[in-house]
């Protein structure tokens, strides 16, 4: 194993009802002044929204709203909600949504507190200094940023989608009630269920420095959103099933599965990043479309993480070679995604990119990346590109 640091400092309120406790919680943080910040339609018409201002009014809170936010989150919403915070003097950012809604708010925080650009720190150029603080009241079991110091946005100008990690941006508090994701439609839910095991995958498949606790939790958290997915397929308003996966999602990507292991590997959100930003899909799905040829094109050199992920995850049992039963448990896992109407290539995602659209997706990557990237095998740009060629 590996040292490591593990720093979780949100605080989280989960169960039924816990929105009730969104005023008292941001009193508790000090806001005066909240932006509530959040996406279409969803959280208005369920009444989410006005019950979270009825909590904000009982504790004297003063807010003001910018909605507006889409799935892979625009730069152009983030110019605008660092403009009005400015002008509104507001001194708390409240994300209610999923996370989208939290990257976009994350990214407002970093551009109040620091001069320049805030697209800067997404191309790395420079770190910030801090965020304003903030919480969010979770309406999506995906993205786990409720609890990660992660943020993804899209420079729509540019065609552009890029991440930005930074303690800085870990929210203070995240109010978790499993009843507000059964309003999700079937595909979202499914989509988040791939993007929770994709963030814990990321971590799992690395070519060395793994320990053995680490391995147990992220196995038992990826078999736990497997089944509860499938359930969920049948029993949308099973708020068991719902509540297994919330969680499931706030631990996948906070750090935990992540303690001790050599290095994430991450490579399969980067091909994301890029057919995201192009053909702007939904992030779970675009996951699901690449993993198995990203699998397919790196297993050899982790075999025995493959191995293992068969046997001990998708609880493959079978007689024969090592690499038998790695391939067996890819085939598993993407007859899981079938099983919950996800994609396990592009043309089943809804694109079909061009070979120079691969070629520019696979540059893109190396942009992000940079020349050599990847834990469970080192890949650069050619090798994104043949993966891309594979997923097609």
């Amino acid at each position: 194993m590996y040292n490591f640091n593990y720093y979780t400092p949100t605080e989280v309120v989960f169960g039924k009802a816990a929105e009730e406790k969104t005023g008292a919680m941001l009193k508790k943080y000090g806001a005066k002044k909240v932006l509530l910040h959040y996406g279409s339609g969803s959280v208005i018409r369920s009444g989410l929204l006005n019950r979270i201002k009825k909590s904000l009014e009982e504790q004297e809170i003063a807010y003001v709203e910018l909605g507006g936010v889409v799935p892979n989150p625009r730069l152009t919403k983030v110019y605008e909600g660092i403009e009005l915070c400015r002008k509104e003097k507001v001194d708390f950012l409240l994300a209610v949504g999923g996370g989208s809604v939290l990257d976009s708010a994350k990214a407002i925080g970093y551009g109040l507190v620091n001069e320049g650009d805030v697209w800067d720190f997404y191309e790395h150029t420079r770190k910030a200094s801090g965020c304003m603080p903030l919480g969010v009241v979770v309406t999506i079991a995906a993205a786990g940023s409720e609890m990660s110091s992660s943020s993804v946005i899209t420079n729509e100008e540019r065609g552009m989608k890029r991440g930005y990690n930074d303690d800085a941006g870990r929210p203070k508090f995240a109010i978790m009630n499993p009843e507000l994701t059964m309003t999700l439609p079937a595909y979202q839910t499914s989509s988040g269920c791939a993007d929770i095991l994709m963030h814990t995958q990321e971590r799992y498949f690395t070519s060395g420095g793994n320990m053995e606790l680490t391995d147990s939790l992220a196995e038992g958290l990826m078999r736990t959103v497997i089944t509860n997915a499938k359930i969920l397929m049948e029993q949308p308003d099973n708020y068991d099933a719902r509540a297994e996966i919330l969680w499931a999602s706030s631990l996948s990507h906070n750090g935990l599965t992540g303690c001790g292991i050599k290095a994430g590997d991450f490579v399969c959100h980067a091909l994301e990043h890029e057919i995201g930003a192009m053909f702007d899909v939904a992030h779970g799905a675009g996951l699901a479309a690449v993993w198995g040829s990203w699998a397919r094109y790196v297993y050899k050199d982790c075999l025995s993480r493959f191995v293992k992920f068969a046997k001990n995850v998708m609880l493959v049992d079978m007689d024969g070679s090592d690499e038998e039963i790695a391939l067996a448990g890819i085939e598993a896992l993407e007859n899981f995604y079938r099983a919950i109407n996800m994609p396990t290539n592009m043309r089943e995602l809804g694109v079909e990119p061009t070979d120079e659209q691969i070629d520019a997706m696979a540059h893109g990557v190396a942009l992000a990346k940079g020349e050599k990237f990847g834990s469970a095998k080192v890949l650069c740009e050619a090798d994104a590109a043949a993966i891309y060629r594979m997923a097609r």
